[in-house]
């Protein structure tokens, strides 16, 4: 165990590592759903040709870089908790395990989103996929502060200013899209 102690730091960076892959996996994989929409919208042979290549991105995204970052980042972080299982005794443990939870979640919904949209089935609208990418990223805000912070935080003025991004990007989602359907 001693072993294990001592490297802790290597195992805390490498969680981190692939929590980014993981996110930047996430954050991209969204991004090509909106693609895939708007190209769905398109005549032929534009629509087939860009259907078929983003097919690829997806697939490529999703199960070699995404997937496997979420199960190295679940590993990793399960062996600290294993290395130093008294981090479960603190608040904030519990908390950021809950907003995996969620990530978890987000992460399936998404993986339901992209078996849908290999079959052709188009039900999310580019607008709501772009509400959706700004989920993960409310997520990461929250882990992040919850990691960094620890128990120092004020829960309260934490809550506020998450709801407080959540509005603040809604609004840039909303604001974005009056100014595309005006071009």
């Amino acid at each position: 165990m001693d072993w294990w102690i001592q490297n802790l730091g290597v195992v805390k960076s490498l969680h981190i590592i692939f929590m980014v892959s993981w996110f930047a996996g996430l954050f991209y994989m969204v991004r090509l759903f909106i693609y895939s929409v708007e190209a769905g919208e398109k005549e032929e042979p534009d629509r087939s040709i860009l259907l078929n290549q983003f097919e690829i991105m997806q697939r490529r995204l999703w199960w070699i870089i995404a997937t496997p970052s979420m199960v190295l980042t679940l590993s990793f972080g399960a062996l600290m908790l294993w290395i130093v299982p008294g981090y479960l005794k603190e608040f904030y443990m519990h908390l950021k395990l809950g907003f995996v939870l969620l990530l978890l979640v987000y992460h399936f919904i998404s993986q339901k989103i992209y078996v849908d949209l290999k079959r052709g089935q188009f039900h999310w609208s580019s607008g709501a996929l772009r509400i959706w990418n700004e989920v993960a990223t409310l997520l990461l805000v929250i882990i992040v502060f919850i990691v960094v912070l620890k128990d120092n935080t004020n829960w309260i003025y934490a809550g506020i200013g998450f709801v407080s991004l959540a509005l603040l990007l809604l609004f840039a989602i909303k604001t974005y899209q009056a100014v595309r359907r005006k071009e």
